[in-house]
């Protein structure tokens, strides 16, 4: 039998993470001893602290309900407390704070609230792939801003054409930048806060490496620390930032993110995320509140860890011949591909895994702006690392 299925779905087909996910089972498969560089998911423990509140949560029995907005009362006003007393602007846990399933959710359902079909959104290319997916399944339209490595992989807002910002309702940014590493700094908020001023654009950040900047990076760059996109609309005039608990706080699986922003658009995104879910459980935000109000060192500790791994790869890939950026942030390496596969990035990835067991992100399955590239994520221990490059130079000689 057949089937009739939404055109929506046409934008939805082509997945480049699930063809590599194939491919390394079928490497698996073949005797291939697998070093998965592929996925942005942290191998770092949670904190034992943040697993006991988890833990006590368990044994009672009023949290196993479902959870409504009002029960998350205490989760928001932690996460309200951190935002401000580190980016020191002000925020109303009760109108400007919005739970999340990961903050994921919170940027495919935004364009839900605020495109109509045919509608533009102004997106990074390279850019995280759940960007783009919430504007097909709402019906819009995407524009790419291409990034370059001559301009820092910042987005030149000034070549959109006129017929497009006609069009335009939204535009979403994210710095420190998956996959380049790229950072933007105040000023380039704040030049972004006005385009969309002049414009009548809505501005979302997507902010999950908000900890995620290395010493050298503070170093040569004017940020100190990345900003935070409220920092330059204060007043949350058309802003939302979008942060997750998966990186900095090693709590990917538990699923928990959040918004803050205009207090207009995060009752409109509760709106949307009302007809499609619930909470999570209470317990796991009872940790979530555990991490941000509790100590903080181990932030810091999960940095240094993934600045160690980078200085392990990173001179290790020079050695042998393949010259790649050392990335100011993130969890990444983001790679400029040999001559030979310059316009094969998914080749390049097949073929690394089938024959040697590395897995890589290819840069297309991150847009068209990718392409020539391939990702590296620094999920393993540095001796890791290492054996990886090792198999990577085989496979390039």
């Amino acid at each position: 039998m057949s089937f009739s299925y939404a055109n929506r779905l046409v934008h939805l087909s082509a997945n480049v993470f699930a063809d590599m996910d194939q491919a390394k089972a079928r490497a698996q498969r073949a005797g291939q001893e697998i070093i998965d560089l592929s996925l942005g998911s942290s191998d770092l423990p949670t904190q034992a602290f943040v697993i006991e509140a988890i833990a006590q949560s368990l044994q009672d029995p009023t949290t196993h309900g479902y959870l409504l907005h009002h029960g998350t009362r205490a989760f928001r006003q932690a996460a309200a407390e951190w935002y401000t007393h580190r980016y020191e602007v002000a925020v109303d846990p009760e109108t400007e704070v919005l739970p999340l399933i990961g903050s994921q959710e919170g940027t495919a359902l935004l364009p839900l609230a605020i495109l109509n079909p045919g509608d533009f959104a102004l997106l990074l290319d390279p850019g995280y792939p759940s960007h783009a997916g919430g504007v097909y399944l709402a019906g819009g339209q995407v524009y790419p801003l291409r990034l370059l490595a001559e301009t820092r992989f910042l987005p030149d807002l000034t070549t959109i054409p006129s017929a497009v910002l006609a069009q335009s309702r939204l535009l979403v940014l994210s710095y420190p930048h998956n996959p380049t590493t790229a950072m933007g700094d105040l000023a380039f908020f704040q030049e972004a806060v006005a385009f969309c001023d002049r414009h009548n654009l809505i501005l979302a950040h997507d902010f999950p490496y908000a900890d995620l900047v290395f010493t050298e990076g503070m170093r040569t760059s004017s940020v100190a620390r990345p900003p935070s996109v409220l920092q330059a609309d204060p007043q949350k005039q058309r802003s939302i930032e979008f942060f997750t608990l998966s990186k900095s706080y090693n709590m990917g699986g538990f699923r928990v993110g959040y918004a803050i922003g205009n207090a207009e658009l995060v009752r409109a995104l509760k709106q949307i995320r009302n007809v499609v879910n619930f909470n999570q459980y209470l317990g796991i935000l009872q940790g979530a509140i555990a991490a941000l109000t509790g100590p903080q060192e181990p932030v810091q500790q999960v940095v240094a860890t993934f600045q160690a791994r980078r200085d392990a790869f990173v001179p290790a890939l020079h050695q042998i011949g393949w010259s790649v950026p050392l990335p100011a942030a993130t969890m990444y390496v983001w790679a400029p591909l040999p001559e030979r596969w310059s316009h094969d990035s998914i080749g390049f990835c097949m073929q690394l895994v089938e024959q040697t067991g590395v897995a890589a992100a290819p840069g297309a399955g991150f847009g068209k702006g990718g392409e020539g590239y391939v990702r590296f994520a620094l999920v393993q221990e540095p001796a890791i690392l290492q054996k990886a490059v090792e198999r990577i130079a085989t496979f390039l000689h």
